[in-house]
């Protein structure tokens, strides 16, 4: 078929619209206005640290089927790590009690009547009552569905749903929150496994679907930053990418996978998201001690999530407004602090080489009101979709949000 698709983003939505579309007839190219694929979702050399980072840190389950998918497909589909079982350690900086999670396979949730294994402290009632979640309905926030009180809500759900929502769950969307239960807790402990990339972002998202896409065919233009679209009534005519214009065929589609502030740029009339949060996350260059787990939860502190690599313990922090301008060096020794009494370094453990990423925009505020501004990924033109994280997918601004919105563009532009 003589046709193109132009893919105008090389983020994780932009790349899995691409790997999609290879598979079909036609040609593919992908334009991206950095010097890199990837977006949010990246590693890169830091300086500082003299060593691969990510500039997020990024938690998948293994209930996130598109995105597992996604990997397996590009040939990465063992570069996640984490535990044989869904166990999710914590640690309570204030009273220093520990427990862990573990979730049982299927669909009866087994694990709830079973002290072992549930919040310590709290009853079976307490998470019978969460049900009113499931279905809360539109437009309501989780604060107005349950109570965001309690040991229950302080020592599991806040730091799940403020991991999956970016955003204080007491203000968020219990509908994007209901989505990720369904998906997850509810299916059982075969979908809510904790897993990270182990040799970063980098080298499992985005470097094999590059090589993916050039082994199909696809070209990938990098510094080629879209500045307008041509139309007529009914459909995109022209990409103008500065001096260069590309003037589209009656057959050709595109795809634009750019942020939400770029898209509403373009786009006459769109509808998206002005609303964001922060996520600021730390690395230290320390090898982890023996035994420390890939991942774990932490109660009571600035730091949310310690994530353990070969050769560095990394945070996230999610909602986090409150610090993208606090001092770099007084939020690296708080977390340092917090990080070492967690991990078991000893309170005076020396700081170790360090390096704190913030994202001031990392994702929509997912509360109800930017909900509603989400677009379809199909527009008023008919050979022009969209894709991201943003769009209407279902889901919060997550790694498997994005690789949907991508398959659903793809699937339109074939079609």
């Amino acid at each position: 078929m003589d046709r193109t698709v132009h893919v105008i983003g090389a983020g994780l939505a932009g790349l899995a619209a691409a790997i999609r579309l290879v598979g079909a007839r036609g040609r593919v190219v992908v334009h991206e206005a950095a010097g890199q694929a990837g977006g949010r979702c990246r590693s890169y050399h830091d300086p500082a640290l003299d060593m691969l980072i990510d500039n997020g840190n990024h938690l998948l389950l293994s209930g996130n089927h598109a995105a597992r998918a996604y990997l397996a497909t590009i040939g990465a589909g063992d570069s996640l790590i984490g535990p044989p079982r869904a166990r999710f350690p914590f640690v309570d900086l204030k009273s220093r009690a520990r427990w862990t999670i573990e979730i049982n396979e299927g669909r009866i949730p087994r694990w709830i009547f079973d002290a072992r294994r549930r919040v310590p402290g709290t009853r079976v009632v307490d998470y019978l009552a969460l049900a009113r979640l499931l279905w809360p309905g539109a437009d309501r926030t989780i604060g107005e569905v349950v109570a965001c009180k309690g040991l229950l809500y302080e020592r599991l759900m806040r730091p799940l749903l403020l991991a999956a929502l970016n955003t204080e769950p007491s203000e968020a969307s219990a509908a994007l929150a209901a989505a990720v239960l369904r998906e997850t807790l509810m299916v059982g402990g075969q979908a809510c496994r904790p897993l990270i990339a182990r040799d970063g972002l980098g080298p499992a998202f985005v470097e094999p679907a590059l090589a993916h896409l050039a082994a199909h065919g696809a070209r990938v233009m990098f510094g080629h930053r879209l500045r307008s679209l041509g139309f007529d009534d009914r459909r995109v005519v022209a990409l103008q990418f500065g001096e260069d214009a590309i003037a589209l065929a009656p057959d050709d589609a595109v795809i634009l996978a750019v942020p939400p502030v770029v898209a509403a740029s373009i786009v006459p009339d769109l509808a998206a998201p002005t609303e964001f949060r922060a996520i600021v996350n730390a690395h230290f260059r320390v090898t982890p001690p023996a035994g420390t787990p890939s991942i774990v939860g932490v109660i009571n502190g600035t730091t949310e999530w310690i994530f353990a690599f070969a050769d560095r313990l990394s945070v996230t922090i999610s909602g986090a407004d409150r610090l993208v301008d606090e001092p770099r060096e007084d939020l690296a020794a708080t977390i340092w602090r917090e990080v070492a009494q967690a991990c078991g370094l000893g309170e005076g453990a020396p700081l170790p080489p360090w390096q704190i990423v913030r994202e001031r925009r990392a994702t929509f505020a997912a509360i109800p009101a930017e909900e509603r501004k989400r677009p379809p990924a199909r527009t008023g033109w008919r050979n022009l979709f969209l894709a991201g994280d943003w769009t209407a997918t279902g889901l919060p601004a997550t790694i498997e949000g994005a690789v949907r919105s991508g398959n659903r563009a793809a699937e339109l532009a074939s079609a």
